[in-house]
């Protein structure tokens, strides 16, 4: 029982740092929120054991940390 509150309580917050993600202006920060709710929501859909939550969670953190990858660079130039 308790693993199961555990395991949503780290759903809604990944949940709750994608959408604070959506809000925030600051670009590095909204990755930041972005990358980390991605990674609790990853690790609840692995909980649940549900194939098609954890490939598109998967896929979305790729392509949150390459989009970040790519800002950081660029300011780099």
């Amino acid at each position: 029982m308790i693993n199961f509150i555990f395991f949503k309580v780290i759903g809604a917050i990944g949940l709750l740092l994608i959408c604070t993600g959506m809000i925030v202006r600051k670009r590095f920060i909204r990755d930041d929120y972005s990358i980390l709710g991605g990674i609790c929501l990853l690790i609840y859909s692995v909980y649940l054991k549900d194939i098609i939550f954890i490939i598109l969670q998967a896929i979305y953190i790729i392509v949150v940390s390459f989009d970040f990858y790519k800002e950081r660079k660029k300011l780099k130039k």
